[in-house]
């Protein structure tokens, strides 16, 4: 099969669909890789570094998406390329098309057939397509809101773990998934007092279990969401709902009963955010103020920390591109439901029942 690979063009988009090492693993199993000119220059690998493991070099996207039966991405396609995007076409990336009704109309109008790295599931239940990137979202999350804490930076001036006899600062943690967790694991290793609510009474004894007591668990409701807001300094948006469109757990009158100068940072703003006052930013303009609360809302948090979100992301993706490259997008799809799970999009249609759900569209099984 003929795998390409297009030059991520979001903005500040470092990341590439595939590494060379990934590259030389499927021109090995006797594929052809193509990949855009200077793809992935944002994680310090140059075209020789491609041809060494074997891709050929093209000179535009609009050559890769001309010629690739498989286009392996992975940040959602602009509206342009998805108008490069043909009928016989495989699209493998994250889509995220809940929030996001253009690219989805756009997707349907090219008939290619689109999988979602977000909804690919596992036997053990999980999302090992999404897990990478939530672990790196996660971990990230603890960073950027001790960052906007700074008196500098127009948080309240507080230091995440505190001080010997000042109290460290509070962050709270919607959803006990897996960025959760890894916010949780940053967060405490800062010494911060950390709280994480969510609505599976197993998933919070799990928890409590693996922190050994050092976080709190708090089941999740309107009422206790709300009287954290008045003491918390930093709360995580964490919440997901695979292919849906995410939960306003916080929203604008909410605020009010919030700190000046304390930061929300929305994890879940790819599938529209958690927060009623989230919408998307990039790491040009990360923050806005919304009633004396910062907000950072980057929509493609792990861009920022390209080199190891690319080849923890890579790790993940290689045996599936594999599978597709292997078989055909239809037959590994019928030899593997949880690859199947993926499909958001083929035939002009919408193929995923919560994707159709969140966009209003009509769904096709």
């Amino acid at each position: 099969m003929h795998v390409g690979v297009p030059r991520e063009i979001k903005i500040h988009e470092y990341r590439v669909g595939l590494t060379p090492s990934s590259v030389a693993e499927l021109t090995a199993a006797g594929h052809r890789v193509t990949v855009e000119t200077q793809a992935g220059m944002g994680i310090d690998f140059t075209d020789d570094d491609y041809v060494a493991a074997g891709a050929e070099i093209a000179a535009t996207a609009a050559e890769v998406f001309a010629t690739a039966d498989l286009i392996v991405k992975v940040k959602e396609p602009q509206l342009h390329e998805c108008a490069m995007l043909r009928a016989e076409t495989t699209l493998f990336t994250y889509l995220h098309l809940a929030a996001d009704k253009p690219q989805a109309e756009a997707l349907m109008h090219s008939h290619a057939t689109c999988i979602a790295y977000e909804t690919v599931t596992e036997r053990a239940g999980g999302l090992p397509l999404l897990r990478p990137m939530s672990e790196v979202a996660g971990r990230m999350s603890v960073q950027v809101g001790a960052h906007y804490l700074e008196k500098e930076q127009g948080g309240r001036g507080i230091l995440l773990g505190g001080v010997p006899g000042v109290a460290p600062a509070r962050v709270a943690i919607l959803g006990g998934g897996v960025s959760g967790i890894n916010a949780a694991q940053m967060a405490v290793g800062l010494r911060a007092d950390v709280t994480i609510y969510d609505i599976s009474t197993s998933r919070l004894a799990e928890i409590d279990e693996m922190f050994e007591g050092r976080v709190k668990t708090v089941y999740s409701s309107k009422a206790a969401i709300t009287a954290m807001l008045e003491s918390a300094h930093v709360v995580i948006g964490a919440v997901l709902i695979p292919g849906a469109a995410a939960p306003k757990l916080i929203t604008r009158d909410m605020l009010k009963l919030m700190k000046r100068g304390s930061v929300l940072v929305d994890i879940a703003i790819d599938q529209g955010g958690c927060f009623e006052t989230s919408h998307p930013t990039t790491h040009q303009d990360p923050v806005y103020v919304v009633d004396g609360i910062i907000h950072y809302c980057v929509a493609n948090m792990p861009g920022a920390v390209a080199r190891t979100s690319a080849f923890a992301l890579n790790n993940a993706t290689l045996p599936f591109v594999l599978r597709l490259a292997n078989l055909g997008a239809e037959a590994a799809m019928a030899a593997d439901p949880h690859l199947a799970a993926g499909l958001n999009v083929a035939g002009g249609k919408i193929r995923h029942a919560a994707v159709a759900e969140a966009l209003g569209l009509e769904y096709v099984a």
